[in-house]
């Protein structure tokens, strides 16, 4: 039994500042010399950069889609390990789901999996009474979820602020913890559907998250806060352990991992699979480095935003053409999202790496979903006939979607459709716009490492 404490941040809609509640609070927390643990609900990536900017140590996602309902809570104990208080930010409103799936991976859906109360981030600045209506409705829709605090968003005034308190006080019976007023200092660039990642934006990232935990610690009860947390009772779950996922194997295969601003997009669980497979883990850099780390016998090239340093990316010919040659020589390679567009032909024009046979452009249509997938081929992640569950977000496409054997196949309600590439003349590639949580597929990892490990003794 373990009783971290904790809490869920939601709101009624997208839009309603919960990320700049969920990590000025982490701020505030940490500036208390407080261990904070931060955790996301669904499958986003740019929020947890700024959780982790904010609270010193890695911001955790929480899918029950990606991972299943039975993984959040041992996965969520596995990131707080150690932590003093858990802060866990929701997606969308509270209980919007997976489309078409009722309440699973919404915020309301790993709320009640992580038994944790729930504060609402009510963006009020156009309403006063209505507030209470608002709130009374979340918080009696499901008698299962505690809805226990409310923070004001947006709050004009100390008038306005009065009027929205008296209307709680009178017809929610939900506490007040806090009333934020509007703040331009504390406003962060969005590109798509979330903000411009943390690590894009360095100095001034940091400047901002400062910014949200000052707000917030004069803005909100930061001891009612805690107190609230602390309420959480205990998780009956025993700790994810990735050692306990994968078997290892021999030889410690070097598996390089790219990452820098092109490529910021990773689950922290996916290297500590790899490293529980035993793999040696190398960070590197596309945009820096002009080879592959000494002695690679795997790569993993991830998400991010390439469109953006395209022309940096294809600058840089020598780590092209390196990361060309080991894909010819048969080595492991898995690619995902932007990792696709790097190993195409082009993208937007511009000469990528050369080892797909695709080439991708951006456009004005975002792709997003989750997924259930099923592998068409052999590749380093899996044998044919692999089951999956993963997410696409992106505004590119690729021209072919996908080779003569293509890496997964699912149905949307279009019909089917086959997208990626890999095996043929590929060697031992993978890739696809598929982004995939490993915790939820551990096999994925130990595949990969046992590709690289073959590699490296081959």
């Amino acid at each position: 039994m373990n009783s971290t404490p904790r809490l869920v941040i939601a709101a009624p809609s997208s839009g309603s500042g919960k990320t700049t509640v969920a990590t000025g609070l982490i701020a505030a927390l940490a500036a208390r010399g407080l261990t904070v643990s931060p955790h996301k609900v669904g499958p986003d990536y740019i929020d947890p950069g700024y959780h982790a900017l904010a609270a010193g140590r890695p911001g955790r996602n929480l899918d029950a889609f990606m991972c299943g309902p039975e993984r959040v809570a041992p996965l969520f104990l596995h990131g707080a390990a150690g932590a003093d208080v858990a802060v866990v930010e929701g997606v969308m409103g509270l209980f919007d789901g997976a489309s078409g799936r009722g309440e699973l991976a919404s915020t309301a859906h790993v709320a009640k999996l992580l038994r944790a109360p729930v504060v609402l981030v009510v963006d009020a600045s156009s309403q006063s009474r209505s507030v209470a209506a608002l709130v009374h409705g979340f918080a009696s829709w499901d008698p299962e979820v505690r809805l226990a605090g409310v923070i004001l968003n947006r709050v004009a005034s100390d008038r306005h602020e009065q009027l929205l308190r008296e209307a709680l006080e009178e017809g929610s019976g939900v506490p007040v913890l806090g009333a934020v007023r509007r703040s331009a200092a504390v406003a962060t660039p969005s590109r798509h559907l979330g903000l411009i990642p943390a690590v894009e934006r360095s100095a001034e990232a940091l400047r901002a998250v400062a910014d949200m935990g000052e707000l917030v610690a004069a803005s909100v009860d930061l001891d009612a806060v805690l107190a609230l947390a602390r309420t959480a009772p205990p998780l009956d779950a025993t700790t994810w352990d990735p050692a306990a996922e994968v078997e290892p194997v021999t030889g410690a295969p070097r598996i390089a991992v790219a990452g820098g601003a092109a490529f910021s997009f990773s689950y922290a669980e996916n290297a500590e699979l790899l490293t529980a497979a035993g793999a040696e883990v190398v960070p590197f850099d596309p945009l820096h480095a002009d080879a592959l780390p000494a002695g690679t016998a795997g790569l993993v090239i991830g998400g991010g935003f390439p469109e953006l340093y395209v022309r940096e990316l294809s600058a840089n010919a020598t780590l092209r053409a390196a990361i060309a040659a080991f894909a010819g020589s048969g080595a492991p390679v898995a690619a995902e999202c932007a990792g696709l567009l790097y190993l195409g032909q082009e993208l937007d024009g511009l000469p990528m790496c050369g080892v797909l046979d695709t080439s991708a452009r951006m456009t004005e249509r975002l792709t997003l979903g989750y997924r259930e997938a099923v592998a068409l081929t052999d590749s380093p992640l899996g044998p044919t006939g692999t089951r999956v569950r993963g997410h696409e977000f992106h505004r590119t496409v690729c021209e072919p979607a996908a080779g003569e054997r293509p890496a997964w196949g699912w149905r949307l309600p279009t019909g089917p459709r086959t997208e990626g590439f890999t095996g043929g003349t590929l060697g031992n590639v993978h890739a696809s716009y598929l982004h995939l949580h490993w915790a939820g597929s551990p096999q994925l990892a130990a595949s990969f490492a046992a590709a690289a490990a073959a590699h490296r003794a081959g």
